[in-house]
């Protein structure tokens, strides 16, 4: 057989039956059923359930329509769709000055995607405490302020039961690596847990957050740039081997008479190998000057695309709800301000 279709349950036993299927069959040839929702906040379980509730028709439009995952996952903003998608199996890399918001943003993607195909994802944030990382990603949920503190303005905080089906939500859909001793963890450790999780739960999505958090003991004889690559192999490898996305976050070194523009992916700390060996470059850049356009700018700039198919080098422009952490598309003129003043910035720098 040339392609075939798992259609397993949707549950985590399921899940880790048509990851361990495909690895036996050859992830080549297999194609996965994704099960269509049943009402606003579930998704059917099984084929039973299409036909119980959306009819049969319905169930062979499922099987019909399966084309794999090869074109990629929408990111759920229109305006990043053309330049980026979520393909599993590729390694993506995100960069960006300190306080920039990369893991707000990648935090918001993994919302976006869980709501559009339900993929869980396997989380290995290192400076983010678990309490907070839970409330950030609980009020991208359900879009409403955890607190009543001053950030949430005069925004309705959620109900317990939104927070009791948000921590359901929580355990269903996201799974943590954490080192609590005082050691470091090593690549190695991550990625074995990781892989327990996709075999376990079916995760699709992996996040390690960020390099410099990571034990980095190596031999005397190998360089930087070797390790990096090593590094970066084998997080490629897990990635392909398990049909799983892994997003890695890595900080660029200090720079140097910094204007404000973006960083470069070549201006990462440790190597240029960071950006040689992903599939995809991201840089996450967050407006600071008032006279630019609002500081609630964050513009998302693609700087390598390794799969044509998916998308192409360009920037995004999102705005940054600081009260439930939504990012949202930035209206044309705040975008045309923005990029305006940026221009301005490179003319008056090449004077210099």
């Amino acid at each position: 057989a040339s392609r075939i279709i798992l259609a397993t349950d949707a549950d985590p036993p399921g899940q880790a039956l048509a990851e361990e299927l495909a690895r036996r069959l050859g992830k080549e040839r297999c194609w996965r059923v994704k099960w269509p929702k049943k009402n606003e906040t579930e998704f059917c379980k099984d084929a039973n359930e299409v036909l119980m509730f959306l009819g049969p028709r319905a169930l062979k439009e499922v099987i019909e329509g399966i084309h794999g995952d090869e074109l990629g996952i929408p990111t759920g903003w229109k305006c990043m769709d053309g330049l980026y998608k979520v393909v599993p199996g590729e390694l993506t890399i995100v960069t960006g000055v300190p306080n920039s918001g990369k893991s707000e943003w990648i935090d918001a993607l993994l919302c976006n995607i869980n709501n559009q195909c339900g993929w869980k994802f396997v989380l290995c944030s290192m400076e983010n405490k678990v309490r907070d990382h839970a409330r950030k990603l609980l009020e991208k949920h359900i879009k409403k302020p955890f607190f009543d503190a001053r950030y949430g303005g005069s925004v309705e905080r959620m109900s317990k039961d939104e927070f009791e089906e948000g921590k359901e939500w929580l355990n269903e859909s996201f799974h943590l690596i954490r080192c609590e001793d005082d050691c470091l963890p090593s690549i190695d450790w991550v990625l074995n847990l990781a892989k327990a999780a996709v075999l376990r739960h079916g995760v699709r999505g992996l996040v390690i957050d960020p390099y410099n958090e990571l034990d980095h003991q190596r031999p005397p004889n190998q360089t930087e740039t070797e390790y990096v690559s090593q590094i970066l192999t084998k997080i490629k490898r897990f990635a392909q081997h398990h049909s799983c996305h892994v997003w890695f976050v890595a900080h660029p070194r200090q720079l140097h008479n910094w204007t404000g523009a973006p960083p470069n992916m070549y201006d990462i700390s440790g190597s240029a190998h960071f950006i040689n060996k992903c599939d995809n470059g991201i840089v996450i850049h967050r407006n600071r000057d008032p006279d630019a356009g609002p500081v609630d700018v964050v513009q998302v700039c693609m700087k390598k695309v390794r799969n044509k198919v998916i998308g192409q080098i360009g920037d995004a422009f999102l705005t940054y709800d600081r009260i439930t952490g939504e990012y949202k598309e930035a209206d044309e003129a705040i975008v045309a301000k923005v990029v305006k003043q940026q221009i301005r910035q490179k003319s008056t720098s090449y004077q210099r």
